[in-house]
């Protein structure tokens, strides 16, 4: 277990898999991602798990189109945010391209930047990580996130959760 900055409540430990460059994949890591926030009872309202998704999607189908690289995911929880990181070994930074009006694509970048609380990219050794970062929801009652992460923290680390094929 991690512990938090105060050392005062333990983090539940992220957790990374690999995940290959068949867009059939994107599916079962998206909802991973969101079954692992889930697991941890993270403050998080379906509204907010859903912008994860599509985050996650987004992400992840740029990796596979610009790259059509095998890429791991890493989720973690702060005990403020959701952080999602896509890592991968080209490096080619990401692009935030403007999509015209009438565009197909183009628009991943806009929307994860729209649909996170911040995103960026950093480069590595082998490559480089793109993540983004999703907030605690801001209402939640008498001091709830101090709550789910204790009960994140008991859950221990196997969430008898299925890895992506």
């Amino acid at each position: 277990m991690l512990m938090s900055l105060t050392n005062a409540v333990a983090l539940p430990q992220p957790r990374t898999w690999d995940v290959s460059p068949d867009p059939a994949d994107v599916p079962t890591a998206r909802r991973l991602i969101r079954k692992i926030a889930e697991s941890w009872d993270v403050p998080l309202s379906d509204s907010a798990l859903r912008d994860i998704e599509l985050c996650a999607d987004e992400l992840l189908a740029n990796t596979i189109e610009h790259s059509g690289i095998q890429c791991r995911i890493t989720v973690r929880w702060s005990g403020q945010c959701l952080r999602v990181e896509v890592a991968d070994s080209s490096l080619r930074p990401p692009r935030p391209d403007r999509a015209g009006g009438t565009a197909t694509g183009g628009r991943g970048l806009a929307l994860v930047e729209a649909f996170s609380r911040s995103w960026g990219w950093y480069p590595v050794r082998t490559g480089k990580v793109v993540w983004f970062e999703v907030a605690a929801d801001e209402l939640t009652p008498h001091g709830a996130p101090l709550v789910v992460l204790v009960r994140a923290a008991r859950t221990g680390p196997d969430l008898g959760l299925e890895r992506p094929a």
